[in-house]
């Protein structure tokens, strides 16, 4: 098999083509890259019910929590009255009934520590009957593994809110550990905002090994917070961006929406994660941040003023105080982010310590919304767009094609965006794709965008392939067979860069027994984190950009006819790059030449091959990942199921 490789550029391919989404699912922020250990550190996590229209949630601030060493050693009173932070009123009221006597954290899944590493403790306290040491420490089956004491504020400051600070370090490994407060003598105190951060963490807020590995896949976007967040499940729980501005203490808790996935008759409407709370540890300065330290452009998207259409009713009529609101607070956030020090929301962000804008470019109009008679979301979409852009004509919207690329909201969403953008050059940027399909879908269409009309751009901002054949929501439906596939859509999508500016995989992060979604780009567990065959798949693809296609002509509907995908372009230095992907049982041997039929020899190639059944794990977190060889020779030689890069100087 011949494949004729011309030198003749087709179209420049968007240096943001392979970007990341971050949706707060899967426990991916609270017990996942946010560094925090302690689970409901301020008392007010809530217990989440209900179905779609009827959602409810119970008060649970005790959840977490036990008295330590036993029930008869202290007693909990979860209380509000004089708290740290009005946000967030309930607070924890202990009593010691012995001295050592103290209360504990289950942390997720427990504790998890490292022999030798620092970790910082804080702590609100305020004496009621106690003036005394108290001592924080990591337990397990009665042996202490990190250890460290404070003494309580003098007398004449007992009646007052302290934060207490120290730092612990391991003293060997351990795995399912408790986290405890304990008094020296019989007493009671009260305390909030308990909090245990390895010193390690990126910025003091990011998992260390997680953030690791998401910066290694060099996404050139990250979108956030979400996804179905933005929308909430009710409007009062929808993703509120400048409560989570505000000091920590002052952001107000808020349950998550995905704390009611899966929720139906047959579990009584309440699922084993119905106690999924939002600290918003990880607020939208956070976010940004991270943009910044991973060196991917912010990607925010903003509430229209309606919640979830797949989870609720609820909306916001256009024109009411509520609505007016929303528009307000998406020219604020972009003042936030790009203001300078003088302006309102400019000099937030350089009093939460990045004084230079953060260069927003990309803003998202809604999340997965679609056109109905009583919401009206194609009214909505209009008047933000105005209002954006009478002040920030440079900012480039990106709208919604709906929840999937088959109905009629998409059909009725291009047709919207198209007809405005006639009058309105400025009108969106891009148009937000949504398709979760199966693997088969993705290999017979890779020719998706090849009709696609030039005159709108497209950002394929949620997809993945979903094995049907695995059912639940594990990492081993990150398979092969998920990513090859994907692999070969991405080919298509790489040649019809000229139309696909953006495009990220979605989820973004799952934590083992914590997952209500799969499949995801990154897992973790309390020890570690991985990337799926999915994310080596993406990370080749951004790695190996090129800067524009190469012709191919009619060969890639031979090759596809084969089972062959493929795509080609050349890099700023002028290496030439070509990708192939194998998706069938048999070996492939594959003869590159130039248009005057002369042999093109690579300098390298970078494989993906394996089992299509097989994936990535804690205990083995490289069975699929790419291999590098150095010494090639002329013919590529293509093992079953693999995804090759060939590099030609």
């Amino acid at each position: 098999m011949k494949l004729t490789v011309s030198q003749k550029k087709t179209t420049p391919i968007s240096k943001d083509l392979i970007g990341v989404f971050f949706e707060d699912i899967n426990y991916g922020a609270d017990g996942g890259i946010y560094a925090e250990l302690i689970e409901n550190r301020n008392f007010e996590f809530v217990d989440c019910y209900g179905d779609k229209g009827d959602y409810y949630t119970i008060f649970d601030g005790g959840y977490g929590w036990k008295a330590y060493p036993t029930e008869d050693s202290a007693r909990l009173q979860v209380v509000c009255g004089s708290p740290v932070s009005d946000e967030n009123p309930h607070y924890l009221r202990f009593a010691a009934n012995e001295a050592g006597a103290g209360f504990s954290n289950q942390a997720y899944s427990g504790i998890t520590l490292k022999k030798g590493a620092a970790y910082n403790v804080s702590f609100y306290a305020r004496a009621v009957s106690f003036l005394g040491e108290i001592t924080a420490k990591v337990v397990k089956d009665g042996v202490t593994y990190a250890e460290g004491s404070v003494h309580m504020a003098e007398e004449d400051k007992m009646h007052y809110w302290h934060k207490y600070t120290l730092t612990v370090t391991a003293s060997d490994d351990v795995n399912g550990a408790l986290f405890v407060l304990a008094l020296a003598e019989k007493g009671t105190a009260e305390f909030d905002f308990v909090s245990m951060i390895p010193a390690d963490a990126v910025a003091g807020v990011f998992r260390k090994d997680t953030f690791e590995i998401l910066q290694a896949l060099k996404p050139a976007f990250m979108r956030f917070p979400g996804g179905c967040i933005v929308e909430g499940n009710t409007m009062s729980n929808r993703y509120r961006f400048k409560d989570t501005l505000k000091r920590i203490e002052d952001r107000k808790c808020n349950w998550n929406r995905w704390a009611v996935h899966n929720n139906r008759k047959e579990n009584d409407f309440h699922s084993e994660f119905s106690h999924y709370n939002q600290t918003l540890g990880i607020g939208y300065y956070e976010f940004f941040l991270l943009c910044d330290l991973i060196g991917a452009k912010p990607l925010p998207v903003m509430n229209v003023g309606m919640a979830c259409q797949y989870q609720s009713y609820e909306y916001m009529e256009i024109g009411s105080a509520e609505f007016e609101q929303m528009v307000q607070d998406t020219l604020d956030l972009i003042e936030f982010a790009n203001g300078d020090e003088s302006s309102k929301w400019g000099k937030v962000r350089a009093q939460l310590g990045h004084k230079a804008p953060f260069e927003l470019e990309y803003l998202g109009i809604g999340n997965e919304q679609w056109q109905m008679d009583n919401t009206d979301f194609f009214a909505r979409y209009k008047i933000f767009e105005q209002r954006i852009h009478a002040k920030y004509p440079e900012i480039k919207l990106i709208g919604s094609a709906g929840p999937d690329v088959t109905s009629n909201h998409y059909t009725d969403a291009w047709e919207f965006y198209r007809k405005e953008k006639k009058n309105n050059p400025n009108f969106v940027y891009a148009i937000d794709e949504h398709y979760y399909m199966p693997p088969q879908w993705f290999l017979e269409h890779n020719d998706f965008y090849d009709n696609y009309p030039r005159d709108i751009k497209v950002f394929a901002g949620e997809y993945a392939a979903h094995d049907p054949e695995i059912n639940i929501a594990h990492v081993s439906k990150n398979n092969w067979k998920a990513g090859i596939s994907e692999a070969a859509f991405l080919t298509g999508i790489e040649r019809n860069a000229d139309v696909v500016a953006l495009s990220s995989y979605a989820p973004l992060f799952a934590r083992v027994n914590y997952t209500q979604w799969a499949p995801d780009l990154i897992w973790m567990d309390e020890n570690t984190s991985w990337g799926t065959p999915s994310y080596y798949v993406q990370k080749l693809f951004s790695k190996f950009r090129a800067e524009s296609t190469l012709d191919l002509g009619d060969q890639i509907e031979k090759l596809r006819a084969q089972g062959i995908y493929c795509s080609a372009g050349e890099t700023e230095d002028k290496t030439t790059i070509v990708k192939l992907v194998n998706t069938t049982d048999n070996e492939v041997s594959i003869d590159l030449e130039n248009e005057e039929g002369k042999a093109l020899t690579p300098v390298k190639e970078t494989v993906m091959c394996a089992a299509l059944t097989d994936y990535n794990c804690a205990k083995n977190p490289m069975c699929v990942a790419p291999k590098e060889t150095v010494e090639c020779s002329g013919k590529i030689k293509m093992a079953p199921q693999s995804f090759i890069i060939v590099e030609i100087k």
